[in-house]
């Protein structure tokens, strides 16, 4: 089975029943070494969802870690728009933390299983290739995703590492953004509204909207097109260009700069257009059309694909932090595609870009747990009342009866 590796949620899952858009599925049933637990479980993601049911199975890993293990494997029995027509994958690898594990966080992570089991660090990296490539097509995409450890020929020059903010997401502090070299000139906060995370399942560069606006409007401000439709902005629309030429040329860098691990200094990566500015479809002999590989987010800045392809991105669970160096697969036209720079100091950023309130998913069902557990003692306290004898009780009329409805508290999409 063909897996998505994905930093931006918790839970490992397969296709466990045929569906028209997979190739292949895990039959259950035909394992001898499979326990179902009979714990339904549903999972929602910015795009898609799924509902199956969790059970354990051994696993082995094909190369480097010898041995098998246990891990929870949740088989997906319905999806919606989860597996999409033409998709290669048969399921889903969140490596995420813990507490984004569904239905709860008991359920151990398929990553933090094979910590305990395979007694490997507690660390993981990830090279995805195929910058300038054709989303579809004949381009054939790779990458190299390392348990345990780094490996150094995915990369080149020094890794650069920024503290990990919260352990849940991988969520980091972004300073500030550059568009050509020139600074966005926004609080630091807007980029980190309301939370800042590195996330493979993701595909493109995503943004706040007001960052969104403002980076929108540099690019046209600094690039070398006058008019542009507002369409490919949005997504709605691809921009073509003769075959022969390489549009690239009329766009600017994009750089984000992150806190390095002494907090008086950061350092920045930069993307160039061949890696937001994406090759999409071919139309006849002549044409190549691309689209525009940011697009703008109610809730959070996402460093997706878009920007992790010029990157060997290192998931240091062990010492709590991000790195970042510049993958050598990451070229167009033999040129690379993606820098890192530094160290440059902070003195001109505040002190902490992260906002200290952070209502995430785990705090809002501790609050909804305290919510209930009061709603709890007042019924307790309404039942004593009841049973104490009629001459204390106070006769109510209809008239003061209240209907409490409680507040839901939602799952927050990825």
């Amino acid at each position: 089975l063909n897996i998505l590796v994905d930093t931006g949620s918790s839970n490992f899952a397969v296709a466990g029943v045929p569906d028209p858009d997979v190739t292949s599925y895990f039959n259950t049933e035909l394992s001898s070494t499979y326990k179902s637990q009979g714990i339904d479980v549903t999972v929602k993601y910015s795009q898609g969802s799924w509902t199956g049911v969790l059970g354990t199975d051994v696993i082995t890993i094909p190369k480097g870690i010898y041995g098998s293990y246990t891990i929870n494997i949740a088989t997906i029995l319905e999806s919606e728009n989860f597996f999409l027509p033409g998709v290669k994958w048969h399921g889903i690898l969140g490596l995420a933390y813990d507490a984004l594990a569904k239905p709860s966080s008991s359920v151990e992570t398929f990553f933090d299983s094979l910590v305990r089991q395979a007694k490997i660090p507690n660390i993981f990296s990830l090279q995805m290739c195929g910058a300038g490539l054709p989303v579809s097509g004949s381009g054939t995409n790779g990458g190299s995703l390392v348990l345990g450890g780094i490996e150094p020929s995915l990369y080149t020059g020094d890794i650069w590492y920024t503290p990990i903010k919260e352990e849940w997401y991988y969520q980091v502090e972004i300073l500030k953004l550059e568009v050509g070299g020139q600074n966005l000139e926004l609080d630091c906060r807007e980029y980190n509204a309301d939370k800042a995370i590195v996330d493979s399942g993701t595909t493109l560069l995503r943004l706040p909207q007001k960052v969104f606006s403002a980076v929108v409007q540099a690019i046209a401000r600094t690039s070398l097109i006058q008019e542009f439709s507002s369409g490919f902005w949005t997504g709605s629309q691809l921009a073509c260009w003769d075959k022969t030429e390489r549009p690239w040329s009329l766009f600017p860098k994009l750089s984000i700069y992150m806190r390095d691990e002494n907090s008086s200094r950061s350092f920045r990566i930069s993307i160039l257009p061949q890696l937001y500015i994406q090759p999409i479809l071919g139309i006849g002999e002549n044409l190549q059309c691309y689209r525009f590989g940011i697009s703008s987010s109610t809730n959070a800045l996402v460093i997706g694909a878009t920007v992790m392809e010029g990157f060997y991105v290192i998931f240091d669970r062990a010492q709590r932090r991000v790195g970042f160096a510049v993958s050598p697969c990451a070229e167009a036209d033999g040129s690379p595609v993606s820098e890192i720079e530094g160290p440059f100091s902070t003195a001109d950023v505040a002190s902490n870009c992260v906002s200290s309130i952070s209502f995430h998913e785990p705090v809002l069902w501790i609050a909804s747990y305290a919510l209930m557990s009061l709603c709890g003692i007042i019924l307790l306290v309404l039942i004593i009342l009841l049973l104490i004898p009629p001459r204390c009780q106070h006769r109510y009329t209809d008239n003061d009866v209240v209907n409490d409805e409680s507040s839901l508290v939602r799952h927050r999409w990825k």
